[in-house]
Formats: C-alpha cells, sequence, structure tokens
C-alpha cells in the first residue's frame, strides 16, 4: 500500500534554515504590501473618480520595470544578494512614509500616489531577482517544485488577508492606518533580512554589467522554451488583469463587503488550488501545464467580466486565480530546476519583467479600454484575447509543448551542478 502524502510538502522549511527566515520575512512583507496595494488605488479612486486616472498607475510603473528588472537581475549575479535586498526593503519603506504622510494632508495630492509608484515599481525590480536567485539557493535541487508550492502559499495567503483586511480599513477608518500598519510589517521583515547569510558572487569575471546583461540575454533566447513561458505570462497579464478594476466592478452590486469579496477571488481560487497541488507531482511536460493554466485564466476572467451575478463574478475570479496558481508552479519549478546558478539572477530578471511588467500594462491596459467601450467589454474581450494569444504562442513554440523534466538536458545539468556546489544552504 502507498503512503499517503499531503498535498503541501514542507521539507525546504525544515530543511533550510536561510529559506525559512527568507520565506516568513516574504509573507510578512506581502502582508503590508498587499493592503498598501488595494489602498493606493481606492484612494486615488476617491480623488480623481476617473477608471482612466486609476488604470494610469501602471502607466508611471513600466519604466522601472523594464529598466530595473534586467538591471536588478544582473546586480543579483554581480553584488551580495542579502545587502541588496535589504537596501530596496528600506527604500519601500521610505515610499511607504511617504504615502502616510500625504494621507495625512488635508488634501492628499494624486500626483505622490503617481511617484511613489514610479520609485516603488523600481524598487521591487531591483529587488526581486536576487530573492529568485536566494530561494533556488536555499533549496535543494530535488526540492524546487515543493518550495514553488509555498511561495505560492505565501504569496496567496498574503493576497488574501492583506487585500481583505486593507480594504476594510481603508474604507472604514482611511487609507492612512493601512499605510502605517504597513510600516510595522516592514520593520518586523527587515529584522528577518538582516539575519540571513551572505551568498558567494556568481559572476566575477565579466568585463562590465552590460556584458553580463549580454551574456544573460543570449541565453534566454537560446532557450525558446524559456521564452515561451515569458511571453505567456506576459500575455495573460495584458490582456486579462483584472485587478485594478475591481473597485469599479464592486459599485455595481451596492454592498459594502463586494470590494472585500472581489478581493479575494482570485488569491482564494489560488490558495485552493495550491492546497490540492499534490497531483502536479505526476505532471512532467509543466510546458503543457502552463499553456493550459493560462488558457483556463483567460476564460475565467472572461465570466468574471460577463457575468452580473456577483457569485458568478466570485466564481471567475476563482477559476482564474486557481489556473495561475497551478501555472505559477510550473514555471518556477521549471526556471529553478533548467536555469543554472551562474545566470539565475538575469534570467529572474527577466522573469520579474513578465509578471510584472504584465499587470501593469494590464491595468492601464483594462483602464483606457473600459473608458472607451463598457467595464463589462474590457473585462470580458481581455480574458477571451488572453486564452487564443497563449494557443498561439504554443503553436508557436513547440520546444515548450514538448519539454520533459525527466529527459531535458538542461534540467540534469544543473541537477550535476547543484549536487557539486551542494548550494542548499543550511
Amino acid at each position: 500500500m502507498s503512503r499517503w502524502k499531503p498535498g503541501v510538502d514542507l521539507s525546504p522549511l525544515r530543511e533550510s534554515k536561510q529559506y525559512r527566515r527568507l520565506y516568513i520575512a516574504g509573507f510578512i512583507t506581502s502582508l503590508g504590501s498587499q493592503a498598501t496595494y488595494v489602498t493606493v488605488p481606492y484612494q486615488l479612486k476617491n480623488l480623481t473618480h476617473s477608471p482612466l486616472a486609476v488604470g494610469a498607475l501602471g502607466l508611471f510603473e513600466l519604466i522601472p520595470i523594464v529598466v530595473f528588472g534586467l538591471y536588478g537581475g544582473v546586480l543579483a549575479d554581480r553584488l551580495n544578494r542579502r545587502r541588496l535586498i535589504i537596501s530596496m526593503e528600506q527604500l519601500l519603506m521610505a515610499t511607504t512614509v511617504l504615502l502616510l504622510v500625504n494621507a495625512l494632508l488635508g488634501h492628499p495630492q494624486a500626483w505622490i500616489l503617481y511617484a511613489v509608484a514610479f520609485v516603488a515599481a523600481g524598487a521591487s525590480s531591483l529587488q526581486s531577482p536576487s530573492i529568485a536567485a536566494l530561494n533556488q539557493t536555499y533549496v535543494s535541487h530535488d526540492l524546487q517544485r515543493a518550495a514553488s508550492t509555498l511561495s505560492n502559499i505565501r504569496f496567496t495567503t498574503a493576497s488574501i488577508i492583506g487585500p481583505a483586511l486593507g480594504g476594510l480599513v481603508a474604507v472604514a477608518a482611511g487609507p492612512s492606518y493601512v499605510y502605517a500598519a504597513n510600516l510595522v510589517t516592514f520593520t518586523i521583515s527587515l529584522a528577518l533580512l538582516f539575519s540571513l547569510r551572505a551568498t558567494a558572487l556568481t559572476v566575477a569575471s565579466e568585463s562590465g554589467d552590460l556584458a553580463a546583461l549580454a551574456s544573460g540575454l543570449r541565453y534566454a533566447m537560446a532557450r525558446p522554451d524559456l521564452l515561451g513561458t515569458y511571453v505567456i505570462d506576459l500575455l495573460a497579464m495584458v490582456l486579462a488583469f483584472p485587478v485594478v478594476m475591481l473597485p469599479f466592478v464592486a459599485e455595481q452590486f451596492h454592498s459594502t463587503y463586494a470590494l472585500s469579496l472581489l478581493y479575494c477571488g482570485l488569491p482564494g481560487g489560488a490558495l485552493i488550488a495550491t492546497l490540492t497541488s499534490s497531483w502536479t507531482r505526476r505532471v512532467h511536460h509543466y510546458g503543457r501545464a502552463i499553456v493550459g493554466a493560462a488558457c483556463l485564466w483567460g476564460l475565467g476572467i472572461a465570466l468574471f467580466g460577463y457575468s452580473g451575478s456577483l457569485w458568478l463574478v466570485l466564481v471567475g475570479l476563482g477559476v482564474g486565480g486557481g489556473a495561475d496558481a497551478v501555472s505559477g508552479i510550473f514555471r518556477n519549478t521549471m526556471w529553478n530546476e533548467s536555469i543554472p546558478p551562474e545566470v539565475r539572477g538575469r534570467m529572474a530578471g527577466i522573469e520579474m519583467i513578465s509578471y510584472s511588467l504584465g499587470p501593469t500594462a494590464g491595468q492601464f491596459r483594462a483602464g483606457v479600454m473600459a473608458a472607451w467601450t463598457t467595464l463589462r467589454f474590457s473585462l470580458t474581450f481581455g480574458g477571451l484575447a488572453c486564452t487564443g494569444s497563449v494557443a498561439a504562442v504554443a503553436a508557436a513554440l513547440p520546444k515548450l509543448w514538448a519539454f520533459d523534466r525527466r529527459t531535458d538536458l538542461n534540467v540534469a545539468k544543473v541537477r550535476e551542478l547543484r549536487a557539486i556546489d551542494g548550494s542548499a544552504a543550511e
């Protein structure tokens, strides 16, 4: 009789103290940041009463995400990752102080929200590749899928609790209380980050940052299977990212709890899918799983956009969130199992652009299309366009569809490298 295995493998947390500290710090940071993430557009909506003005938040985040995302990937392979993560965490904390001061003014200024969005996007873009690279370093090769699942649980749980509390507190007490609470979470996470141990640099022989960036881009171009994961994630977010429009969707239902429920829809579906994801251990064709999940994400968002029932809207969001979680498990596992440690930071920079640039561009697209047409058309069209575009990418990149971890040469190479250097930190 086979032994029953739980849906979530906690081995990475048990086996690596460094990973455990980074994981807890990330969860605490996410709680506060997610609360702030929903509060800023809510505050801007109250100041401007314009879907276009709220959607424009994404426009202010586009340039720093592209520029600093790629450069952050280079720095992740060339500098002390721990020090870089801490520095950017401190900068993000400073932007929250600015949000708090602005909220306490008699007449809060909308331009400050745009300025903070610009700076925070840059800081997060510089920080994220180093975090992704440390996650690979701190966890052994055979536990990468378990770590990807745990990462989803951390993000989705924070995405339920943070926005729910943030939305309720922002409406009931005001944005300033949310921003003050976020400062507390930053203080706790910084204490944990300072306790991390520094790791060795992976790139020391490149002639400069541009040379390191160029070599990383060459590696990415030589891996069409990787490129497919980046393109699919980018398309899914640009065409079907609905979060910034949730305050306007909630208005249709005239219920004080509607906004909080909607903010829980995506992460709620993601959490359920992640907690029941033990079946993913039997899937070895990661590319096919990513394509299928991205197509289902688009259909879920289309249902969300088209429906006039609050409960069907929540079903659509739940389906979309679950599909996105499954896609995330396979994408992160594929990246960490098949990308060599010496280029992991630079690839993480490209990955960060795909999953961060997409939502920011997507919220601008949704806002513009809603202003030009209707909110329903913007969301429904985006979901259906996502599904069609993902199917086209799968047809154009057969190596993504054929990816099999059991036979892939890159997976075998990384496994050998990790076994030699013993890089999973205690």
